[in-house]
């Protein structure tokens, strides 16, 4: 049994929360937030105890995991203090939005042998692990080209947009992470494009809403990464994988697999989830899964620190790339 101390009460933690309590091999044993009624609300559905500091919970010596869901801002402080009093951590991402914080991180935690994974949930949807198996296993020969669509249903609140460090850490990040997935192999180089699309109003807070990026990884595989702000028909995640034998993709996911023909309209099908817990919702399920369960038998868990780190890092180089127009290289 895994007993989990949960940071952080909001719609993400309610969710994880619930998995936890789910699972047959996790009890949730405290909650703590900020917020006291969110806390509280969480601890009624799940039978946990409220604490007044996360200090309190890492005390408890019969806590073995921390799962973060706070604030990006306060990530790195409860890493060192988890790491630091010995329990395993499942973070959500980014690790940080500096990668100078990142770095200083590791460095603080660097003596620490707990195991630590970031919630890049997706390399755990179903399907798009399939097209990262497709591309490792032979099954469509040699992979050439790496296509993502990432395509949020509508714009955040610009407040939120304020302070999310870009569209590229806050956003695209994902789609780097799953690049390298896919990959199994570093990008070392990229190319970022990127304009107001969607809003005029996001470049008054230096962002962009729209973004393309050309990649080319270690072995000379080409990679495309289109994002947006806006899809309004949905959630639009598809990850394509294109070899000298083959394709394969994952597509867009519909609560039914139902089509519909009628007089009006012909193989019409349900519109794609407009929440992306709806959307991932196996993902972090297998998420989480993998995490307890390695964890317990002591195997490494994924994706790291280190992949989170270097996902940071794609992020940056898509900014420079943004802000300067030129290409970027990058030395691993």
């Amino acid at each position: 049994m895994l007993n989990f101390a949960l940071f952080g009460a909001g719609r993400i933690g309610k969710m994880h929360a619930k998995n936890i309590q789910a699972f047959s091999q996790s009890n949730l044993k405290y909650v703590f937030d900020v917020y006291a009624p969110a806390a509280e609300e969480v601890a009624k559905a799940t039978g946990a105890k409220v604490v007044s500091s996360v200090d309190e919970a890492l005390a408890d010596p019969d806590v073995h995991a921390v799962l973060i869901a706070t604030s990006t801002d306060t990530h790195v402080e409860l890493i060192v203090k988890a790491a630091k009093a010995g329990k395993a951590i499942l973070c959500e991402k980014p690790i940080d939005l500096d990668t100078a914080t990142v770095n200083a991180c590791l460095e603080q935690i660097k003596d620490c042998p707990v195991p630590i994974q970031i919630g890049f949930n997706r390399r755990y949807d179903p399907s798009h692990a399939a097209v990262a198996k497709a591309a490792q296993d032979g099954s469509i020969g040699k992979l050439e080209q790496l296509i993502i669509t990432s395509r949020d249903p509508g714009m955040a609140p610009v407040e939120y947009l304020k302070s999310s460090g870009g569209i590229f850490r806050d956003m695209i990040i994902h789609d780097f992470d799953m690049a390298r997935f896919v990959l199994n192999e570093e990008i070392v180089e990229l190319q970022a494009f990127g304009g107001a699309m969607v809003d005029e109003k996001i470049t008054d807070i230096g962002d962009v809403d729209s973004v393309m990026l050309i990649m080319k990884s270690q072995s000379g595989r080409l990679i495309h990464i289109n994002g947006s702000r806006r899809a309004i028909y949905g959630y639009d995640q598809r990850v394509e994988a294109f070899g000298s034998e083959g394709m394969v993709i994952s597509n867009n996911q519909t609560p039914t697999s139902v089509t519909r023909f009628t007089k009006e309209t012909t193989q019409v099908k349900d519109p794609l989830y407009n929440f992306f817990i709806d959307r991932y919702v196996d993902a972090y399920n297998l998420q989480l899964t993998s995490f307890i369960e390695n964890v317990l038998a002591k195997q490494p868990v994924s994706p790291s620190f280190e992949d989170g780190r270097r996902a940071q890092m794609l992020a940056d180089a898509a900014q420079k790339s943004l802000e300067t127009g030129q290409k970027v290289t990058l030395n691993w």
